[in-house]
């Protein structure tokens, strides 16, 4: 029997008006400690974003923010200091409430053999 890994998975949302509570879901951060994972997978739905927010949304805008989610995932220099954080501290800090545009969903946990083929999995179950 293959080994189980124990993950953690959060869903991005983005909430273009934050008073009315709505959402869209629009990726995936998965932490996965025992393979060294941490990753995240996102798209932006512009027409269905801009039909729930109506005029004003910043695409560009909401595009820095997720790649900002990227660059500290991959644990770069350009993933500013939150970005040298240990792999842990970057998913945790990435899953704190905030009260933004870009919010993540309660942090879930969860057994797989590859993190990365799970994170593919969530994403088309959860977003796509």
């Amino acid at each position: 029997m293959p080994a189980m890994h124990l993950f953690e998975y959060a869903v991005l949302r983005v909430v273009p008006r934050v008073e009315r509570e709505e959402f869209l879901n629009v990726g995936v951060i998965l932490y996965c400690s025992s393979q060294g994972f941490l990753q995240t997978r996102c798209h932006l739905p512009e027409a269905r974003l801009q039909a729930l927010a109506g005029p004003g949304l910043d695409l560009n805008d909401l595009r820095a923010r997720l790649q900002a989610f990227e660059r500290i995932c991959q644990g770069c220099q350009r993933g500013g200091p939150i970005g040298q954080l240990p792999v842990a501290s970057r998913f945790r800090w990435l899953t704190a409430t905030r009260s933004t545009i870009v919010q993540t969903s309660p942090v879930h946990p969860g057994l797989c053999e590859d993190a990365a083929a799970m994170l593919d999995r969530l994403y088309e179950q959860l977003v796509a």
